[in-house]
């Protein structure tokens, strides 16, 4: 029996789970497994919020594809195009001229990237929070800002670096908010000069709550918390402009930030584009609850999708309703696919996915969180626990497993570090300068 060839296409949560499973489950006679991913990791992105604050190590916030998936062939490139008529794809890899690739069976999980609106402003001066890129990013220029207030004695620059904008009420955004505001407030008794009170976290959410994902009551109680840390929140309220860094609001208000931080909401992968499967009024790749692409009556012979990108119906829920993209989903849906898939080449029927959401958790800082599993609803120091504790378990691998936890037990004895290595986003600046001639001026 020829082996048949599994295209992978992403190496997200659920690329790589599908990926590992499949590689445990099926033997090399039966399948070669093939991983396309432009990044030579997957990025475990719940723990982005704290690799941002310092609490863990950005490095072990992310899982290396070749040490995970030694039984599968890892291709370090991006995929321009599928033709599922003809089962090829055309991958494009880091350095070389581009190669067609065909399969019997192709999961399509390329993820979701960040949902942007046509703001005047956002592209110049907004930063998202879904790579681990971001979140060192961030970290970076919040810790720089300390230092230009610092520094500064010009009110209006102090006042503009001191000022933190968050828009997007969901769990990426709320996280991202209380983490960093955690951490400024931390380095804050390293800057004489500043106080806490001269910070200004604002945050902005279309809507008139905040955690979607939890009850209202929860909702409330983070709203109430981050109130007592002086933040400044803005429900009901649209970012209309950020020109020249200047934020308006849709409430008439307007201020001079530095950082501006978008976290509302995502979009299905813009490479779905270059495919020829077929898509929802959302653009997702439509599915069947067994994780198999559909056009209308019609099951596409080994096309599979999940995650972020693929609208799979909910059977806990009302037809109609779909499953959320969350990682909670994504880890499931690729243990399913992937069972299915080994179902399928060894000619048995696939089953459906169906899974109850268990519920949320979400850090709010240090010691500080909400959660609400299975209708329990805790806050505090529980919630934050229960939040380590399951993303702990989450993170593929024992090696990762490890490292994090000594990340944290680490900080219970030593002081969180505060220091900005801005030169990271150009490390090639000083060394440009100093290799210029003598006497010619730099532009």
């Amino acid at each position: 029996m020829n082996p048949k060839r599994i295209l992978v296409v992403g190496a997200g949560h659920v690329g790589l789970y599908a990926a590992l499973r499949l590689s445990k489950k099926l033997s090399s006679r039966e399948a070669e497994v093939i991983v396309v991913d432009p990044q030579p990791h997957m990025t475990y992105q719940p723990f982005l919020p704290e690799a941002a604050a310092g609490n863990i190590s950005p490095r072990h916030s992310v899982v290396p594809l070749r040490r995970e998936l030694r039984k599968c062939k890892v291709v370090a490139g991006a995929v321009k195009r599928i033709d599922h008529d003809r089962k090829t794809a055309v991958v494009q890899p880091i350095s070389g001229p581009a190669r067609e690739i065909p399969y019997d069976h192709v999961v399509v999980a390329p993820g979701s990237v960040s949902r942007t609106l046509p703001i005047p402003g956002l592209h110049e001066h907004g930063i998202g929070f879904k790579t681990i890129g971001e979140a060192i990013y961030l970290r970076n220029h919040v810790l720089d800002r300390l230092d230009v207030a610092a520094a500064t004695a010009d009110p209006r620059v102090r006042r503009s670096a001191l000022t933190f904008t968050f828009v997007g009420g969901g769990y990426a955004g709320i996280e991202a908010l209380a983490e960093m505001e955690d951490m400024a407030r931390d380095a804050l008794k390293y800057y004489p000069e500043l106080q806490p009170e001269d910070m200004r976290w604002v945050l902005v959410e279309a809507t008139q709550r905040v955690l979607p994902e939890v009850d209202r009551d929860m909702g409330a109680y983070t709203v109430q918390q981050l109130l007592k840390r002086n933040m400044d929140i803005r429900l009901d309220t649209r970012l209309e402009s950020c020109v020249d860094g200047v934020v308006k609001l849709s409430d008439g208000d307007s201020f001079s930030s530095d950082t501006i931080v978008w976290t509302a909401g995502v979009k299905p992968s813009p490479m779905l584009d270059a495919t020829d499967f077929p898509r929802d009024e959302r653009r997702r790749v439509t599915c069947l609850p067994t994780l198999q692409v559909v056009d209308g009556d019609r099951v596409l012979d080994g096309a599979w999708s999940a995650g972020d990108c693929a609208a799979v119906p909910d059977l806990t829920k009302e037809p109609g309703n779909y499953c959320s993209p969350s990682a909670q989903h994504a880890v499931r849906q690729a243990a399913r696919m992937a069972d299915n898939i080994v179902n399928v080449i060894r000619g048995r029927e696939p089953v459906d996915y169906k899974h109850k959401h268990a519920g949320s958790v979400a850090s709010l800082g240090l010691h500080k969180g909400v959660a609400q599993v299975y209708g329990i609803k805790m806050t505090g120091w529980p919630a934050w626990f229960m939040h380590r504790t399951y993303h702990m378990s989450r993170i593929p691998s024992f090696n990762r497993k490890v490292r994090v936890v000594v990340d944290w037990s680490l900080a219970f004895f030593l002081k969180r570090e505060v220091v900005a290595l801005g030169q990271l986003h150009d490390p090639r600046e000083e060394f440009v300068e100093a290799s210029q001639p003598v006497g010619a001026t730099r532009v």
